[in-house]
């Protein structure tokens, strides 16, 4: 087979080589990781967590149980029926709740449809590790993932580390202390690398390789982080080190649980049949094409078909599973005349977005320059959504509607509000009256977005192959969403009727006919309300009333009368209280009701004299510089 030669943009350049360092961070079986939180007692048990009939997500330690010889040969038939004749011990994600009991008839299973503790779970996490973050490029993805950018902190320590010591080296978490931080050793790479060592024994690290060293500094980080999570949080985690959003999640699935691996150097591109100069190609050739993130699955099956000549054989019934045949990066990559003209042609079609075939040529080659977002004050979109095997009247559907609706407000609520005083929602303090503190909108909403999947109508023969397209309207979001006022029941009745129905109805006109297999209902378009916040659309001036007196303390002005015990030798005698240095500063009050009420003028026994002369028509004390008009006052007559 020729080996095509790369377009130039990715020819072989040393420095090219992107010195960056992401890490992707995975919380081991994440929702069942928020339950053993909650009970320390479920950790050392086999635990499931269900929704509707399967099992989404379960411990390791059931991952690990077999059930009796004859309950697990009864699992074992009940898979082939529906899937691959994948054999495996124990327990595993989407299996069916009956089948994960044969298989292990001591498992626990919780309930997991209340998405909540997840979400608050992952938001505390998330919070703990944007503390180490000091360029606040830190980026979830779902609940149980994130990426971090750690490129200015280990730029920080690599000007600190002693090239001829490595061994001996320290790490600085903060730039203003230098006490904060942690020892390691420089000198050798912390957890797995790829490629493993032939001699089974951890990487020494070239003081002179750059690339190298910041890997390896990297990957001391990622290990203190791990270990201050499972200690301060009770999680356990799995970190990828490598230079990119693309190579780091890859290479932190290769030890899971509790693990950590760092994609070593060489990283310079040339694609050869070997891929001895470069390491990057050597990991990403065996992967499946569907398993590389960014790749849709609508986009591995073009692939697949172009690579074969024919379309994929996929499993009859099969839902959630694999295709029958693999084809891998390397048979995309090294296909004859393989080039971004035409994956463009194999890959396009109406609504493809531009470049495609450029982006996919990037991702096979391990070239990803996608930047690790900052934090978000809020989320893009709020998006809730539901499958059924059966959903085919108009009244289920607006009962649907109806707790899709409860859990997209609610999730409004959660993620969109803050107390007046700027607490996050989810952390508020409820008084000791019980009532909740007053709220403020973070971020407006200005679309509602409903979609619907409808199943394919059964073949001939009753078989009916699998649906993927989803079918989507839109329109503005009501004002009276965001009135804090109502009920989060009232407020989902009046979405269901005013909003969801007449967008369900332009969907699907027909009253009956239909059959869904899910329903998606969101909210987008974010609009930034006034705040503090760079990405804010204004400051938010009813907040900044509210500090004044705060902000202003140390610069109030008090009746000293009423402060002191001490009479002041003048009505007019003012002092600042708490003044800057912490010391009392007096001053004069010039506009005294004295001189309205026609009193003498008084001068303050510690302030200098004011210069000054006698009336002789009135008798007044006038300022010298006020009495020729004061005399032609009196010249004016009444």
């Amino acid at each position: 087979m020729p080996v095509p030669t790369p377009p130039p943009a990715f020819a072989p350049d040393h420095h090219s080589i992107p010195l960056a360092d992401v890490w992707h961070k995975d919380y081991d079986c994440f929702y069942a990781s928020v339950f053993e939180a909650e009970n320390p007692a479920l950790k050392s048990l086999p635990l499931a967590v269900q929704q509707k009939q399967i099992i989404v997500t379960c411990n390791y330690e059931a991952r690990r149980r077999v059930g009796s010889p004859l309950s697990l040969w009864r699992s074992i038939l009940r898979s082939i029926l529906r899937r691959p004749p994948n054999i495996q011990q124990g327990l595993y994600k989407l299996q069916l709740v009956k089948d994960a009991k044969l298989a292990c008839p001591d498992v626990v299973i919780v309930l997991g449809e209340d998405l909540t503790r997840f979400r608050n779970a992952s938001k505390a996490l998330y919070t703990f590790l944007s503390r180490f973050s000091w360029n606040n490029k830190a980026e979830r993805l779902g609940f149980d993932e994130v990426w971090m950018d750690v490129t200015d902190i280990v730029d920080y320590n690599i000007q600190l580390v002693n090239k001829n010591d490595l061994s001996h080296s320290f790490f600085n978490l903060s730039k203003d202390d230098p006490t904060i931080g942690f020892p390691f050793d420089a000198s050798l790479v912390a957890g797995h690398v790829i490629p493993d060592t032939d001699d089974g024994l951890r990487h020494t690290v070239n003081a002179h390789d750059n690339l190298s060293l910041r890997l390896c500094i990297g990957s001391h980080l990622a290990l203190y982080l791990r270990h201050a999570l499972e200690e301060e949080q009770g999680y356990t985690s799995t970190v990828g080190i490598s230079t990119s959003k693309l190579l780091s999640k890859l290479i932190g699935n290769v030890n899971k649980p509790k693990g950590q691996t760092t994609l070593l150097p060489p990283y310079g591109l040339k694609v050869d049949h070997d891929n001895n100069n470069n390491n990057v190609t050597a990991f990403l050739d065996p992967h499946e094409i569907g398993k590389i993130p960014n790749i849709g699955f609508k986009q591995a099956q073009k692939l697949r078909e172009f690579v074969l000549g024919r379309p994929a054989k996929f499993h009859a019934g099969l839902i959630y599973g694999k295709t029958q045949e693999s084809v891998t990066v390397r048979d995309v990559r090294l296909h004859p005349d393989m080039a971004p003209a035409l994956l463009d042609k194999v890959l396009g079609g109406p609504g493809t977005p531009h470049g495609v075939g450029t982006r996919i040529w990037e991702l096979v080659n391990g070239v990803d320059d996608t930047e690790v977002h900052q934090a978000k004050r809020v989320p893009s979109q709020i998006s809730i959504e539901d499958s059924y095997i059966r959903l085919d009247t108009f009244e289920e559907a607006t009962k649907e509607l109806h707790m899709l609706s409860m859990s997209l407000i609610k999730r409004m609520h959660l993620d969109l509000l803050e107390d007046e005083d700027g607490a996050d929602q989810h952390n508020a303090p409820v008084e000791q009256t019980g009532q909740t503190p007053p709220r403020r909108w973070l971020a407006l909403p200005r679309t509602l977005r409903l979609s619907t999947r409808p199943r394919a109508a059964p073949a001939p023969d009753w078989t009916r192959s699998r649906a993927f397209n989803r079918i989507s309207r839109s329109a503005p979001v009501p004002g009276f969403l965001f009135n804090l006022d109502e009920s989060d029941e009232a407020l989902a009745d009046k979405l269901v009727h005013d909003a969801w129905l007449p967008l369900f109805r332009k969907i699907h006109p027909e009253k009956s006919g239909w059959n869904l297999s899910l329903v998606n209902v969101a909210v987008t378009n974010m609009t930034d309300t006034a705040s503090d916040d760079k990405n804010a659309s204004g400051r938010d001036i009813g907040k900044m009333f509210k500090m004044q007196d705060q902000i202003l303390r140390e610069w109030r002005v008090e009746d000293v009368s009423t402060t002191s015990n001490v009479a002041p030798t003048s009505p007019n005698h003012l002092a600042f209280v708490d003044g800057p240095h912490g010391v009392e500063n007096e001053c004069v009050h010039e506009s005294s009701p004295n001189v309205l009420e026609g009193h003498n003028w008084e001068e303050d026994e510690d302030s200098a004299p004011v210069p000054g002369s006698t009336c002789e028509t009135c008798g007044l004390t006038v300022p010298s510089f006020a009495m020729s008009a004061h005399r032609r006052y009196h010249l004016m007559g009444d």
